[in-house]
């Protein structure tokens, strides 16, 4: 005979627990209670009707009724749809979705996979290019562009390839400050907040990197393999240079000075040789300039280190008293004044605090002061110039007649490195 079940008991009955014994406990069955609840068909547990909880306890209007009819037709429909999957159009336009596909979504993304789409914009290109027309809105010395200049006369390279090349060299210069002011942790640049500050360090760094492609592009269009050759050569040895400066700050290494000036033949010399040697490879002059450019690299960094530390060389307005000390930066100076006495750790201490400090900053400039470091500096940057006055005579004197107005235009362009 078969046991009467409760109207609302599940299908698959659990089982009795048992304790650990294997014995049932509570197997005493319970009264049931009345539910307060009526029963619900599996036509609306299905349904996506949002009638509130309690509105199957009330009874329904004329309205309910036939929301409930479409419920169980749609309930009907998606029933059918899972006992015959080629029934799926029929679902997808009766069963409603939050969200409706694109009238012509079979062509989705085929401008982009076929690249017949309008792809780049000025706006975009604006964005990106942000970090790097903010920092060459305010133009420096300018030296490089002088220096292409002034060589010209000698080389005569052709002005539609010429403007190319100053432009390529800008490109490269300004793209490299904004990574080095990251790199450096600057505060200001020429006078101004760094990119950085302004636009973030993610987006400057990737605004230079994406100038450096910009500029090879450009070498690109001028359809000469050197010129890609001369651009990957002196940007591995900028990198190079960078990448060793990085180093001995970050390690608190005292390079030699062999090494310091190797450094700045790759870092800083390394433009300066870019620009000369992408106009050689598009001259039909013959004339050897790396080695007068190779010093002018030498010349220019020594300098400018020494500036650095001045407090009179105006540099403090345009960067900072001291900026260097405050990178903890080995600058040619800074270098002589720990070689001159390893045994005192005064300067290489305030390296390390990468103070910004004034009276600290004096107290270390007082200290290379005594160990005659800033002496030593003027000497070197004297001897640089002899040697690039030696260089330019020579090239001078080979070319003839049309040496001598480009050897006066560099000497004159020579003649505003001047310290102050």
């Amino acid at each position: 005979m078969a046991t009467a079940t409760h109207p609302f008991a599940s299908p698959n009955a659990i089982p009795p627990r048992t304790s650990s014994t294997g014995q049932a406990t509570n197997t005493q069955p319970a009264n049931p209670r009345q539910s307060v609840l009526r029963p619900l068909s599996e036509i609306d547990w299905m349904s996506q009707s949002k009638k509130s909880k309690t509105s199957h306890a009330s009874a329904e209007s004329p309205n309910e009724t036939q929301a409930r009819s479409q419920s169980q037709s749609q309930s009907q429909t998606l029933s059918q749809s899972r006992s015959d999957p080629m029934n799926l159009e029929e679902v997808s336009t009766n069963y409603p979705t939050p969200l409706s596909p694109p009238g012509d979504a079979k062509n989705l993304g085929e401008d982009l996979i076929y690249g017949n789409g309008a792809a780049w914009t000025e706006e975009k290109e604006r964005i990106l290019l942000g970090p790097y027309d903010y920092l060459w809105g305010h133009p420096g010395k300018d030296i490089r562009s002088q220096c292409i200049a002034a060589f010209n006369l000698w080389l005569q390279v052709p002005p539609e390839r010429l403007e190319v090349i100053t432009r390529v060299v800008g490109m490269l210069h300004t793209a490299s400050l904004l990574v080095d002011d990251v790199e450096d942790n600057s505060i200001l640049r020429r006078g101004i907040p760094v990119a950085n500050s302004i636009f973030g360090v993610a987006q400057t760094i990737n605004s230079a990197n994406y100038v450096y492609f910009k500029a090879l592009q450009d070498l690109l269009v001028m359809g000469n393999p050197k010129l890609i050759e001369i651009f990957t050569e002196e940007l591995l040895n900028l990198h190079r240079g960078q990448g060793m400066d990085l180093y001995w700050r970050d390690s608190l290494t005292c390079p030699s000075e062999a090494d310091y000036l190797e450094m700045v033949g790759n870092k800083t010399g390394g433009l300066f040789r870019l620009a000369i040697k992408l106009m050689q490879a598009e001259s039909s002059v013959q004339v050897d300039c790396a080695p007068l450019v190779s010093t002018i690299g030498l010349l220019f960094q020594i300098l400018d280190d020494h500036l650095n530390l001045s407090p009179t060389s105006g540099y403090s307005d345009l960067k900072g008293l001291c900026e260097d000390l405050t990178e903890g930066k080995f600058s040619f100076p800074v270098i002589h004044a720990i070689r001159a006495d390893p045994s005192n750790q005064i300067l290489i201490n305030i390296l390390k605090q990468k103070t910004t400090d004034e009276e600290v900053k004096r107290y270390a400039l007082r200290y290379m002061e005594s160990k005659g470091s800033f002496d030593y500096s003027k000497r070197v940057i004297d001897e640089l110039r002899g040697k690039t006055e030696d260089l330019v005579k020579g090239i001078e004197q080979g070319l003839g007649e049309s040496g001598h107005q480009g050897a006066e235009a560099l000497r004159k362009m020579l003649g505003r490195l001047v310290l102050k």
